[in-house]
């Protein structure tokens, strides 16, 4: 049975806690690994090793700094295919989707490869008389990352590409579900030219959270995972004198109007709503025709597509989907489904019960849709994650908008349509974070900001795109005279421009 440690210090360690986590195939139910789960003192030990390489690695220019990336760059494409199998091997999900993972993190890696103009500050000749005002960005020192099974691969290095590349060190805490690609992504990172002690992982639950957020040298935090969870780290991490940005549920809408290409409209649901097998922060899982006829049109479409989807393991290359990442993960999403019955909503396409040849023990859920969902439903107000759609019938165009305002999460949110007045209109008063027009999935790209509104976020600054060089750095602004601009006596009231 493989054993899976930590990476401190530029070098594999095993856990000293005694503590395990057991890893899962989720196609076949076995256990394929053990992952140690760090103790507080392991997490020192990080911070440390982290603290001794930082100031360093912060003196180095940043044209060096960005070396280092564009060779991560390049191991990463020439690795890609070993990185998306390991990804598979324990997330679940296709292959081609695991390399879709990778190249989103991979993007903001690229981003960062500009850290030199990044990070530049600003510079104000004759502020005053004899005066010059500039402003530096300076690294904030260690940051730390805790990150979901989603996404193993990009949201880590949403992280820890921006903050290294500012200057900082990184502890990474990714999910224990699935902890083997973190661990392969350092080892890169070291080949790619950087210092040991730079990018540290560390495996673990909620001792190895409460340690990062109470660690006194620790100065930032980055965390995606549940909102309960995120408030929780959002509070911690502030009680404890850190900046932090903080991730949280989402529940993505999509609003069809009368005149959406209904064709373009089903096919963007089922790619968004079912691929990895909706176990996405920006899945769609609410569909919001308006009207009865869209609503009628729009089902009857997606049915056939629904009930055709190819559901295997990762190895099948023409799977459209694959299980879900762990037994409870399929317990919850099957009990959110017996939910529905109970809640009246009508089950049009039930997943329960799936099963597939040779792989009877998997975490299997087939596509599921409910038609006629209510708001006051729980399946409606819960994010499911899983390959769940609800169907909410709206009147008109003014529902439908009142359905993503007013519910709780504000991730993401689509509207599809022809009129470009309607689409204008939505995305002006949408209080929505990332909105797509006639597109299902709208995260931006590395060179824009990622971050939702409402309980979907907590923290002022948004995840890859310049915010992250804002978070993952301090301002320091200088005003400077020098003693031929000074004059003689001193200067009582207080400073102005007049």
């Amino acid at each position: 049975m493989r054993e899976i440690g930590h990476f401190i210090g530029g070098k594999h360690v095993a856990g000293t806690s005694g503590r395990i986590s057991k890893v899962y195939n989720p196609a076949t139910g076995e256990m394929q690994a053990t992952v140690a789960l760090a103790s507080v003192e392991e997490i020192r030990a990080a911070v440390e090793n982290a603290k001794a390489a930082q100031p360093k690695w912060a003196a180095t220019n940043p044209q060096r700094r960005a070396r280092v990336f564009f060779k991560f760059v390049e191991l990463l494409n020439k690795n890609m295919d070993e990185l998306a199998t390991l990804l598979s091997k324990e997330h679940g999900k296709t292959v081609e989707d695991s390399k879709g993972d990778v190249i989103r993190g991979l993007e903001v890696c690229e981003f960062v490869c500009g850290i030199p103009h990044l990070q530049k500050g600003e510079f104000t000749e004759g502020a005053g008389p004899a005066i010059d005002m500039y402003s530096i960005r300076q690294p904030v020192g260690i940051g730390a990352g805790i990150t979901p099974f989603n996404f193993p691969a990009m949201i880590p290095m949403w992280m820890f590409a921006p903050a290294i590349a500012c200057g900082n060190a990184f502890i990474l805490k990714p999910s224990e579900r699935d902890p083997s690609v973190p661990l392969r992504l350092a080892e890169l990172m070291i080949e790619a030219g950087l210092p040991a002690g730079i990018l540290n992982v560390v495996n673990g639950d909620k001792a190895a959270v409460d340690a990062i957020l109470t660690d006194p040298d620790i100065a930032a935090v980055s965390f995606v995972g549940s909102t309960p969870i995120a408030r929780y780290v959002y509070g911690t991490a502030a009680m404890n004198g850190k900046r932090a940005q903080c991730f949280g549920g989402a529940k993505n809408h999509m609003i069809i109007m009368p005149d959406a290409d209904m064709d373009q409209a089903v096919n963007a649901l089922m790619g968004a709503g079912y691929g990895s097998a909706g176990e996405r922060c920006m899945a769609v899982s609410v569909a919001v025709p308006v009207g009865e006829d869209t609503a009628n049109r729009l089902v009857e479409k997606l049915v056939p597509k629904i009930e055709s989807l190819r559901i295997g393991p990762y190895t099948d290359d023409k799977a459209d989907l694959g299980p879900l990442v762990t037994k409870d993960a399929y317990n919850r999403v099957t009990g959110l489904i017996d939910r529905g019955v109970e809640e009246g909503a009508k089950l049009v396409v039930d997943g329960r019960g799936f099963k597939l040849q040779g792989y009877e023990d998997g975490y299997f859920v087939g596509g599921t849709l409910f038609d006629h969902v209510k708001p006051e439903m729980d399946i409606y107000k819960t994010e499911i994650f899983g390959p769940v759609l609800s169907v909410v019938r709206a009147k008109n165009y003014e529902e439908a908008l009142d359905l993503p305002m007013k519910h709780e999460y504000g991730n993401g949110v689509a509207i599809y349509t022809r009129d470009g007045d309607a689409a204008r209109d939505f995305a002006s008063r949408i209080n929505i974070g990332m909105i797509g027009v006639n597109v299902p999935i709208p995260v931006p790209l590395a060179y824009h900001s990622f971050g939702g509104w409402k309980a979907s976020s907590f923290g002022d600054l948004n995840q890859h795109g310049t915010d992250s060089i804002k978070f993952w750095t301090r301002t320091k602004t200088i005003t400077a005279r020098w003693p031929s601009g000074i004059k003689d006596g001193a200067e009582f009231v207080m400073p102005t421009m007049k």
